[in-house]
């Protein structure tokens, strides 16, 4: 049996699924699901993230998170966590970033959350020098500070979306034409999650609600609240959430999201706000949403491209700058990104965010 026909088959015997429930079911079904079954990530898979294009992105997400334990005092034992690690990339170019930084590796101990056996495999083999601990819950993580990323995350956690129908609003639905899926709607009702957008938005407004972020951001910023430490959530888009973002990403190019589901990736643009504001109200604080072009330089993203440059020739040396250009520039990730911080209240925001 497909993915595809499993959901056929679910909707036949339930009816019409939300399209959070048609997500959970393509990307993450233990058996036919689409992280499940494959590597996703590089050419020969379907999309490409940053810590894939280039070694700068992962050692100043890690000097980032280094300077954080730093100013918070050196605490003897950290967990270093990462939420979807992808193949390991991005914690790899972190470890190498951070091992001049004195006492660091000798107290963390690094946490996986990760649920493709496919990518845990890839992830043991290239972290394999580092013991890394893999968990399939957040709240499994130690009780201990906590110093956390999750870059390209949080936008493929599950989405229910609504339309605004007078002070109600209908779900948008999958279910079946035939043999084939397609979007409904439906009935208008009121929805007490979305009380607040009625201020926003008007007759037609598409909004998305992510129930499962918020349980996630709770857990990690009480985490940081209680016993410290520094969270840095990079992904696309925008403070509040506003219109149809749900895209597919097949063999890197846009895709029908209901065609031959589990052979693309389903994504949605993250709202910012709602993250943030579940981070408060545990008494973590949050850094000022900044674009991923304006955190990196802030970094140093260019002086260290430079230092690599001049050791580099030929084609090398054009992967470089089309690197850092693809990274920083407002027509590239630069502006889709943004980056998003939590901390302590109290202290400061980790370096290259403000607060």
């Amino acid at each position: 049996m497909s993915i595809s026909n499993h959901i056929i088959a679910r909707i036949r015997a339930e009816g019409p699924i939300s399209v959070a429930d048609y997500m959970a079911d393509a990307l993450l079904h233990p058996t036919y699901g689409y992280y499940t079954t494959r590597d996703p990530l590089g050419v020969k898979g379907d999309f490409t993230t940053a810590p894939e294009i280039s070694q700068m992105f992962g050692e100043l997400i890690g000097l980032s998170l280094a300077q954080c334990w730093l100013d918070q005092g050196t605490p003897p034992t950290f967990t270093l966590a990462e939420l979807g690690p992808g193949r390991g990339t991005l914690m790899s170019d972190i470890l190498r970033a951070t091992r001049q930084v004195p006492g660091f590796h000798d107290a963390m101990q690094i946490s996986l959350l990760e649920a493709s056996p496919t990518l845990r495999a890839k992830q043991a083999e290239l972290l394999k020098d580092h013991a890394p601990v893999w968990h399939d819950d957040i709240t499994d993580l130690p009780e201990h500070p906590l110093y956390l990323v999750a870059n390209e995350f949080f936008d493929a956690l599950p989405v229910r979306q609504f339309l605004r129908d007078g002070a109600g609003w209908r779900e948008k639905s999958v279910g079946l034409e035939g043999d084939v899926l397609k979007f409904g709607l439906g009935p208008a009702m009121p929805q007490p999650a979305l009380a607040h957008r009625l201020e926003d938005t008007k007759d037609g407004d598409l909004v998305e609600l992510c129930e499962t972020a918020q349980p996630l951001i709770a857990t990690i910023a009480q985490r940081i609240a209680t016993h410290g430490g520094a969270a840095l959530i990079v992904d696309y888009g925008d403070w509040r959430s506003l219109g149809d973002t749900l895209q597919a990403l097949r063999a890197h190019a846009q895709s029908d999201p209901l065609q031959d589901p589990g052979t693309a990736d389903l994504t949605t643009h993250v709202d910012f706000e709602a993250l943030a504001l579940a981070a408060k109200a545990t008494g973590c604080a949050y850094s000022r949403l900044t674009p991923q072009g304006v955190f990196l330089e802030r970094l140093g993203i260019t002086n260290r491209a430079q230092t690599l440059a001049a050791t580099l020739e030929g084609d090398a040396l054009q992967s470089l700058i089309e690197a850092h250009r693809r990274l920083t520039h407002p027509e590239e990730m630069g502006n889709l990104f943004k980056v998003l911080a939590l901390f302590p209240a109290q202290i400061q925001p980790p370096p290259g965010l403000n607060a």
